[in-house]
């Protein structure tokens, strides 16, 4: 993504408070990147297009996304990938034909995400559907939408094990802390009975 793509927010910043109808718009404010990509994600629907996350730009000092573009799944150009015997795969239909339309939105000092570029025009037919259908996807965008399916649910997994885990563990310390007053109280006995032996002796 250019630098200089991004540009300040024009005039006063309007968050969007969870209006589906409502069409982006330079200086549209949300709370967060997901925020964004949820809003252009259910606009993408409403008039009949898939969304596809693009570029984005990091900060140098930390890394840290500063600015992220969201577009229409059938942005650039597909390139035939050819060796020296001809095509390396099967060639199959392409779904991209260089639509435009995006949306450019960044960071800012105060933690919100602004627009700060739309270009709303599409270069191909748009496919209404209900709002409960999504156009149809590439394979690409399917296969990333699997994966994402299969990480949410590692992830949860993950939190389950570990919350599993935690109180194996809570149990292991708790019998490791009875087990310790036991053999002190044992040690303890001993040590009394050994005395009271010494005493019995001397008599």
């Amino acid at each position: 993504m250019d630098s200089d793509e991004v540009a300040e927010p024009i005039g006063e910043l309007v968050c969007y408070e969870g209006d589906s109808n409502l069409e982006p718009y330079e200086g549209m404010g949300f709370e967060s990147e997901d925020a964004a990509k949820a809003f252009y994600d259910e606009y993408a629907r409403g008039i009949g297009f898939v969304m596809r996350v693009m570029s984005c730009r990091r900060s140098e000092v930390d890394g840290r996304i500063l600015a992220r573009r969201f577009g229409c799944n059938k942005e650039g150009h597909c390139v035939s990938i050819r060796g020296k015997l001809g095509p390396v795969r099967k060639q199959r239909a392409s779904t991209r034909e260089g639509c435009k339309a995006m949306i450019l939105v960044k960071s800012e000092k105060s933690g919100k995400w602004v627009v700060t570029k739309f270009v709303k025009d599409h270069n191909h037919p748009l496919v209404v559907a209900p709002r409960d259908v999504r156009p149809l996807m590439d394979d690409k965008d399917r296969k990333i939408q699997e994966l994402t399916a299969e990480l949410r649910i590692k992830k949860r997994l993950c939190a389950l094990y570990k919350e599993q885990l935690n109180a194996f563990i809570g149990e292991v310390e708790e019998h490791n802390t009875q087990l310790s007053k036991r053999v002190e109280l044992v040690i303890d006995n001993i040590k009394e009975f050994g005395a009271l032996e010494d005493e019995l002796s001397r008599r």
